[in-house]
This record gives C-alpha cells, structure tokens and sequence, in this order.
C-alpha cells in the first residue's frame, strides 16, 4: 500500500499519468462517434498513416521536437483522411478497401523512410521509433500542456455542434432536408478524429492507437442506448484505463505504458459484454433461460376452458 501511496506522489507518474488520462477522456469522446457511424477503422488507418509525416519532418526540418514531429503526423493523417473520402466518393471502391489501401502504403512509406534515416551517418534519429509502439515515459510538461489545450478545443468543438453531430450520425438525410450538410460535418469530425488520434502517437504509438480511440466506446455502447451517456461513460472508461495501465506499468519493471493501458481497457470490454444489463452475454443467456422455463410452466397449466 505504501508503495502505491509512493508512486502516485512522485512526479514523472503524474506526469505520464495525466497525459495518458488527458488521452483516454478524449478518445472516449471522439471513439463514441467513431463506433456509432461504423467507422471504427479509420483510426488504425489514420494512426498508421501519420508514420511518414513523422519522418519527413524530422527529415525536413532537422528536429525532434515533438510540436514539430506531430505536426508532419497530422499532415500525414489529413492527407490520408482525404484520399480515403476521395477514393470512397468517387469510385466504387468500398469504405474498408479505402482504407486498408492507403493504411497499407502510408504505413509502408513510413518504414522506408524511417530505414532511410537510420543509415544516415549523424543524423541523429533516436527516439522516431517511439511514434511506432509510444513511449509515454517520454511525455514532458509541454506535451501535457499541448495535449490539454488540443483536448480543450476539441471538446469545445464537440459541445458546439452536439446536435448536429447527433442528427449527422444517426440520420445524415434528415440533417440534410433540415440544412445541414453531411459532408461538411463528416469532415470536421474526421478531422477531429485525426487530431485526436496525433496528440496520442507519442503516448502509445501507430500501432495501439485506435485501440485507445474504439476500445471505450464499445465497452460505453453496452450499457445505453443514449449518445451522451455513451459518450460520458466512454470518457471515463478511457481515463480509468490510462491511470491503472500507468500504474500497473510503473509497479512491474520494464512494463510499456501503452500495452499496459490497452489491457486494462480491454478487460473493461470483457467485463461491459459479460455483464452488461439488457445487452451482455451472460444477461442474455439469463433471460433466454427464464423464457425458456416460463414457457414450459405455461405449456404444464391445463386449459380450464377444455372442461
């Protein structure tokens, strides 16, 4: 117990935990309409995608500083955002197979330019990997601050257009006879979906980030069928998650933060589809097994009006 107590007041485990929370509340907000409008894949798509931004602006612009590294990764990922709407809009190629194919090139772009830079003599690329699997032990203050102030506008967005967001995911047509524009709302909530997903790269990678994004929504969709409960409890699942995946990964050595949080979350999956009422799986096999018997006591009752 002491040594819980000991870590929870030492400052690099606020830091990271802060950061990791800041990360799991606002990919449980975004992850919400991401899982409602069955696009749950375009953050493992945007996620990977924003590898080659990474590199190429360390290539370009000679820095490491995270501003400037998550800067090419958002480039990256608006870019790929884009050609997956084209590809989608203007052929017939599916939403799945979009993505999958401009995931699978950016993706490997990425990995040539990064091989590129490491054989570059001097070119002091240590620490690009750590956009691959995160690194959260990494984070810095300015990092905290940069993730609050994107967490800030996002939210403020969401608030904003909370019932165009609503009309757009549910009933796109009915937005549109009451003027709204899908399209337009569509690619503001992409777009905030990517900005949401660059600010957690550092924290656990291209790889584990849209587990970060979906994980928590799905767990939230099992409980309500309403948007904002959804929403809240997505919100909180994916900050509990971060703090106990820190946790547990500074108690045991050599733990990455990042698997450590996708566990944790992961077990708040299990948990919400065994359990959850109405939906969750031993819920249903209850009731199916209560039907089951009410109607064999039914069929036992002899008919009264037979006599």
């Amino acid at each position: 117990m002491s040594s819980i107590l000991a870590l929870f007041q030492d400052y690099t485990f606020q830091t990271v935990a802060l950061g990791s929370t800041l990360l799991g509340l606002i990919s449980g907000v975004l992850g919400s309409f991401a899982v409602l409008r069955k696009q749950s894949l375009l953050g493992d798509g945007v996620s990977h995608s924003s590898l080659p931004g990474v590199v190429m602006a360390f290539v370009l612009l000679g820095s490491k500083n995270t501003e400037v590294l998550l800067l090419g990764a958002l480039v990256s990922g608006l870019l790929a955002t884009l050609l997956i709407v084209g590809i989608v809009r203007h052929t017939r190629v599916k939403f799945d197979s979009a993505l999958a194919l401009v995931m699978s090139v950016f993706f490997g772009l990425g990995l040539i330019l990064l091989t590129y830079v490491q054989k570059i003599p001097n070119s002091n690329q240590a620490g690009l990997k750590r956009f691959i699997f995160g690194q959260a032990s990494t984070l810095l203050k300015r990092d905290i601050d940069l993730m609050m102030i994107c967490g800030l506008v996002l939210l403020i967005l969401i608030l904003l257009f909370w019932k165009e967001f609503k009309l757009v995911t549910f009933d796109s047509d009915f937005a549109q006879s009451l003027g709204f524009s899908p399209k337009k709302l569509n690619l503001l909530l992409s777009f905030m979906m990517v900005l949401a997903i660059i600010i957690g790269l550092q924290t656990v990678g291209v790889i584990l980030m849209s587990a970060m994004l979906i994980t928590p929504a799905v767990a939230a969709r099992q409980w309500t069928n309403r948007l904002w409960v959804m929403v809240t409890l997505s919100a909180l699942f994916g900050a509990v998650s971060s703090v106990a995946g820190t946790a547990v990964s500074s108690l045991v050595p050599k733990l990455p933060t990042g698997p450590a949080i996708v566990v944790c979350v992961s077990a708040i999956v299990v948990v919400s589809v065994l359990f959850a009422p109405g939906r969750g799986i031993l819920h249903r096999l209850y009731r199916r097994r209560k039907n089951r018997i009410l109607y064999k006591l039914e069929g036992s009752v002899p008919d009264g009006s037979a006599t």
